[in-house]
């Protein structure tokens, strides 16, 4: 396998990319962000940002957190100037960890043009800062791996998510961080996931962090579960979920992680995207594209994404390697593939060859390799308010 090399932050944690992020923090400033990152599209510069007006905790922290992973190099700020968010607070922490950032108001600067003009000058003289930044060995013990599945039909937990699991499993058993998530559909496999618990404390944990997914999507009157998820073969919120929790490996649960939190050791971990309480906020992510972003902002280096129906989505910040569990889907729409985990159902190959695979264009993406989703400009980024609340002391591990 080829040698990754990465770019070493003050933390102690390593970088596969080296992004910059060009960060507005309302909507008004949106506009502006793109401008400033248009001349430098075919580059690693990428906008991100939290819309809202309103103050947000949880937006507060994910901002601070995508805006010292460790795949980030420096940040643009793009603020309106009258907007809630403490962007001087933002600022203070992504300069405290050892990365270049430079603030544009645009009230302050003049307004758009003179704000574009301002932020385009530093990102193009930071980028070649950049540049000259020397890198580092890096292990795959030393990477932080998120999983995720979308677009899922009746392959998907047949043949791309168990080989995801297989993944997993080398990755933790290399001593590597793995996060799975969404809780929302792993209903009715708490019990089975409470087995596999690293500690007394994490079970109980882990078995009332799923009943909290479902009482609140029964308040909401909607489950995680689409419409192509039933043409594509899938009967019901529990089925679904089986397919869902293969992803996750054979591996022990070490602890449970909220949005922003990152893991403090190896291993697997779930994460707990729904929100403590009743709805305030609507559903807890309103597509795929909101639960990468939260796996993330724990410090995934990279997302496993399984698609049965296909998924053409990437994400900022981190690269996303896409897994087709369908062998039709992946000949139809093998661009935007990665895997053909669906080769599996033809007889191409066993399940262990697939999470071999799997493994081994994610150890690639540290030695350069570029996704299909990062090769066609993917950058998608939501990121929407939510109410959060601290991490049970239980679902850290030990």
């Amino acid at each position: 396998m080829p040698e990754m090399m990465a770019w070493p932050r003050q933390d102690g944690r390593k970088g596969i990319r080296n992004v910059v992020l060009v960060a507005y923090l309302v909507e008004c400033a949106h506009h502006v962000c793109k401008q400033i990152a248009r001349p430098f599209d075919e580059s690693d510069v990428q906008v991100i940002g939290f819309s809202g007006c309103f103050p947000s905790e949880y937006g507060q922290d994910m901002m601070t957190a995508l805006c010292t992973h460790p795949n980030v190099g420096a940040v643009q700020l793009v603020s309106l100037g009258c907007e809630n968010f403490k962007k001087s607070q933002l600022a203070e922490s992504v300069r405290a960890s050892g990365r270049p950032v430079n603030v544009v108001t645009i009230q302050e600067a003049g307004g758009t043009a003179a704000a574009v003009e301002a932020g385009r000058a530093w990102v193009a003289q930071t980028r070649a800062e950049l540049q000259n930044l020397p890198m580092v060995a890096m292990q795959p013990s030393e990477l932080v791996i998120g999983t995720i599945c979308g677009g899922s039909d009746a392959t998907s937990g047949i043949t791309g998510n168990p080989a995801a699991g297989v993944a997993f499993d080398r990755l933790v058993s290399e001593g590597a961080t793995c996060i799975f998530e969404e809780t929302g559909e792993l209903i009715g496999c708490e019990h089975v996931m409470a087995e596999r618990a690293a500690t007394d404390a994490l079970r109980p944990a882990i078995v009332d962090t799923v009943a909290k997914a479902a009482r609140y999507y029964a308040d909401m009157g909607y489950g995680s579960f689409s419409n192509g998820n039933a043409t594509g073969g899938l009967s019901t919120i529990e089925e679904k979920s089986l397919g869902a929790y293969a992803k996750s490996g054979q591996s022990q649960i070490c602890g449970i992680l909220r949005p922003a939190q990152r893991p403090a050791t190896g291993g697997l971990y779930l994460l707990d995207v729904v929100p403590d309480g009743p709805p305030k906020h609507g559903f807890p992510n309103i597509n795929d594209n909101a639960e990468i972003i939260e796996l993330i902002s724990c410090g995934a280096h990279a997302v496993i994404f399984v698609t049965g129906r296909g998924s053409v989505v990437g994400s900022a910040i981190s690269p996303v390697l896409k897994v087709c569990a369908n062998p039709e889907t992946f000949t139809h729409m093998s661009g935007d593939m990665d895997v053909n985990a669906g080769r599996i159902l033809d007889g191409g190959g066993q399940l262990h060859d697939v999470g071999t695979e799997i493994y081994e264009k994610l150890v690639a993406l540290g030695a350069g390799a570029r996704t299909a989703s990062e090769a066609l400009g993917h950058v998608e980024f939501v990121l929407t308010y939510k109410s959060q609340s601290p991490s049970n002391p239980a679902c850290y591990p030990n």
